[in-house]
This record gives C-alpha cells, sequence and structure tokens, in this order.
C-alpha cells in the first residue's frame, strides 16, 4: 500500500514538474519572440562554410568575415571559391581573412584530407555551416532519376564526412556551432521532387537526432545546432532561372543578403530551428498538423517549386 502511494506521487511530481516546464518553454518562447536574445559575438572564430561558391553560402562567408571572423571556404567550383576569397579580401570592415579549398563534399576521402588540412593551415574549426544541396528535376514517379546517388550524396552523405571531421574536436573543446541548412522540401512532400524531398527530410532527421545526442553528453552543453529552412523566395541571379511561384505577388522576393543576415542573426542568438523568411517557420508546422486534405489544398494554393542553391 505504501508502496503504491509512494509511486502515485512520484508519478504527480514528475506531471507537475513536465508541465510546469513546458508552460515555461512556451513563456520563454513567447518573450524570446518579443524581445531575442542578444546575439553572441564571432569575431576570432574559424567557420567553415561549405557551398561557398555562390548564392547564400557566398553572402554567409563574405558577412561572417565582415564581423570579424576567419573564414574556410569550401565548394566543388574552384574558380567561384576563389572569387568568394577575393571579395572577402577587399572587405573594408572585419578580418579579411578567408581561405579557399577546392572539395567535393560527397567524397568522404576528399572531406577527411581537406579538413585535416584546414586543422593544419588555419586551425581548428569552431562555426560548421553546411550549405550545399544538388536537387534533383525528375520525379521518381514518372521516371526514374539518373541523379538520385549525387542528390543524396551531396545534401545528406557530405553532412556525416564533414561531421566525422570536425566534430570530435568540438566536443573536446566543448564548443562550437553547427548549422545546417535544407530547403522548404524538408518541411512538406513536394510534387516532382521526390529524391530531393527525401533528402531535405534526412537532413533535419539528422539534425533532431544530433541535437538529443548531444543534449545527452554532458561535456557538449556549449556545442549548439540551428536548423534553417530555406524556402523558395531566395532569388539571385544565378538562380532565378529556378524559381517558379504561382503568386509572386504574395511571396515577394528575398535577396540573398538579405537571407544570409537573417541566418547569421538566428545562428548568433543560438536558434535551434529558424526559417527564411521568419514568419514561414509557423505556417510550416501548421501545416502539418492539419488534416491531409487541407494541407494539400493549401500546397495548391501556394503551388511553388524552385531548386535549392
Amino acid at each position: 500500500m505504501l508502496l503504491r502511494l509512494y509511486s502515485f506521487l512520484v508519478l504527480c511530481w514528475d506531471l507537475v514538474y513536465v508541465i510546469v516546464g513546458c508552460l515555461w518553454a512556451i513563456f520563454e518562447s513567447f518573450f524570446q519572440f518579443i524581445k531575442p536574445p542578444k546575439e553572441k559575438p564571432v569575431d576570432g572564430e574559424i567557420v567553415l562554410i561549405a557551398g561557398a561558391g555562390r548564392g547564400i553560402g557566398k553572402e554567409l562567408a563574405i558577412q561572417f568575415a565582415a564581423l570579424g571572423a576567419k573564414v574556410v571556404c569550401w565548394d566543388i567550383n574552384e574558380e567561384a571559391n576563389k572569387c568568394t576569397v577575393k571579395e572577402i579580401a577587399n572587405l573594408e570592415v572585419g578580418s579579411r581573412q578567408a581561405y579557399a579549398y577546392t572539395c567535393d563534399v560527397a567524397d568522404r576521402e576528399q572531406v577527411m584530407k581537406t579538413g585535416a588540412l584546414v586543422r593544419k593551415e588555419v586551425g581548428d574549426v569552431t562555426i560548421l555551416v553546411h550549405c550545399c544541396g544538388v536537387p534533383s528535376p525528375r520525379s521518381l514517379v514518372s521516371k526514374p532519376a539518373p541523379e538520385i546517388r549525387k542528390t543524396m550524396d551531396v545534401s545528406i552523405m557530405s553532412h556525416f564526412w564533414i561531421l566525422e571531421v570536425f566534430l570530435p574536436r568540438m566536443l573536446e573543446l566543448n564548443s562550437g556551432h553547427i548549422v545546417a541548412l535544407t530547403s522548404v522540401a524538408g518541411l512538406s512532400g513536394i510534387k516532382d521532387q521526390v529524391p530531393l524531398c527525401a533528402s531535405q527530410f534526412a537532413v533535419q532527421g539528422l539534425v533532431e537526432a544530433l541535437s538529443e545526442e548531444l543534449r545527452a553528453t554532458k561535456a557538449s552543453n556549449d556545442i549548439h545546432l540551428t536548423l534553417v529552412h530555406i524556402y523558395p523566395f531566395i532569388v539571385s541571379s544565378d538562380l532565378a532561372r529556378d524559381i517558379r511561384l504561382r503568386i509572386p505577388s504574395y511571396f515577394g522576393t528575398i535577396d540573398p543578403r538579405d537571407a544570409a543576415q537573417q541566418i547569421i542573426s538566428g545562428m548568433r542568438r543560438n536558434y535551434s530551428e529558424i526559417s527564411v523568411p521568419g514568419y514561414l517557420l509557423y505556417f510550416g508546422n501548421i501545416l502539418r498538423i492539419l488534416p491531409r486534405k487541407a494541407s494539400v489544398m493549401l500546397r495548391e494554393l501556394l503551388d511553388a517549386g524552385v531548386d535549392f542553391g
């Protein structure tokens, strides 16, 4: 009898603890929405940008350098990557320190060798930003996609290879920040983009699982993860031809510079999940809890397609 009573009291205490904790988390989240946390400094940090040759990756590299960070630029396109480094060198503010490394992130051996070279020549990477993605424009239903393997290798497998190189040292130092970019295809399925959706959903799963793993590790309290959902509004001269919006006047566009600024701001505030534009993170979460018919109708209304770059 006493044992049952004790178990009941323990259960009641656990329930009260969880309810109070949940209410506090909701209040804290609402308070941070009204008054965001202060941005942490990044000057002196070593930031690795995987995919720094163009688009958002290029803008992230430039803006991190302007904030005083040392930037390590990785890209498979050697010429474009060097152009990014040259632009950083010509900045009027910031560290103006950038290093270009040509690397195919889908190749584990290349990632290992290049990662070792970075540690030797530049130092320990403290902020890791992965913004590589190769969409496959073919529908898996209508015809086999010839580049499915490439899509998966670049969009998801490369995360494992890069983390294998740099995460152990972050754990040793108990310091670091990992930022993973994924497209809207990681929140909701998109027709004719089965391989891309699969890879982007996998990125979200990887970040959530890694976050739980780090949470359970006492020596990783100062290692943060930020998952960034990029919606099909990012337009630059080399990506504009890929975008398709059913209601352009509603969506509008966001310049890659503004997108990079939002990503860096969210990372510096240690947000675990953000979207660009920011308000659509909440819309995406609501969409997932709606009945299937309702979510399909909304998708058709807002029908949009874009190649992620």
